[in-house]
């Protein structure tokens, strides 16, 4: 059973003690590709060293996530901007809206993520959506520019059937579930029966968001068998199945179609 975790940030100091081992872990248990979002430019090198060690299994994100932005947002976006030059980046992300913590810079996260946009369509890569009490705004930014260039991923998805379908209509997007899916009083046990799994793709959100039975311990790649397992049972799809399924709609959008069995490290 091969699995691909679309959203990890394996390069947080909380992997510092044992990184290459929880890579390792993960691979192990069949998560062959584990996708890195970018948070703000001081951690695009421990980022892209994670990548350049876990070639074929690590890829790099770039982008400005909206916890991080601030009034002097415009010099984080020069340098996702100018990083995206490179070529080396399979997604602009992790970008969005975040409503929860703080609303000083409400309508600067908002630009950020127009100009996030706009980079996404340029260089033609998929865009990772945070939208923490945020998804309406989030939607409408999308759709403003939504056009057949334009792909992506919302990210720890929580909203509705009304949402998700709301997304569908986008074309081209998907829907990121993770570890709240095993949690007890998870809405996902109504949403996701109603979800295509046509449009699921999974991730672990690591080192946050721990699955059960894990949950309130650090996260990490390797859980992402627990996702599967419960995202299955609630869907009624032999898990197998439910595997094949969102590793070929991951690899669908990060365009990526070269064997997902390749080892390296």
């Amino acid at each position: 059973m091969l699995l691909i975790d679309t959203h990890t940030h394996l390069f947080s100091d909380r992997f510092d003690e044992d990184r290459h081992a929880a890579i390792t872990r993960a691979i192990n248990a069949g998560v062959t590709r584990m996708y890195l979002p970018n948070i703000n430019k001081d951690s695009t090198a421990p980022m892209n060293s994670v990548a350049a060690e876990f070639p074929n299994h690590c890829f790099p994100m770039m982008g400005l996530h909206p916890c991080h932005v601030d009034a002097n947002f415009h010099t984080e976006i020069d340098h996702v901007s100018s990083e995206l030059q490179s070529g080396r980046y399979v997604a602009v992300g992790e970008t969005g809206l975040d409503y929860h913590w703080d609303l000083t810079y409400k309508s600067e996260q908002q630009e950020a993520l127009r100009q996030q946009i706009r980079l996404a369509k340029k260089y033609q890569l998929p865009i990772v959506l945070h939208t923490r009490n945020s998804f309406d705004d989030t939607y409408t930014l999308i759709q403003e520019q939504n056009d057949d260039d334009l792909t992506g991923v919302f990210h720890c998805f929580s909203g509705t059937v009304a949402d998700a379908h709301k997304i569908a209509d986008l074309g081209g997007f998907y829907v990121g579930i993770g570890g709240v899916a095993t949690f007890k009083k998870t809405t996902h046990i109504e949403v996701l029966p109603d979800i295509p799994v046509d449009l699921i793709v999974l991730e672990t959100d690591s080192p946050y968001l721990a699955p059960t039975p894990h949950r309130g311990k650090r996260n990490e790649s390797a859980y992402l068998v627990e996702v599967a397992r419960r995202v299955a049972d609630i869907i009624q799809l032999p898990v197998e199945e439910l595997a094949q399924r969102t590793t070929d709609n991951a690899l669908t959008l990060y365009q990526h179609h070269e064997d997902p069995t390749a080892t390296s490290g």
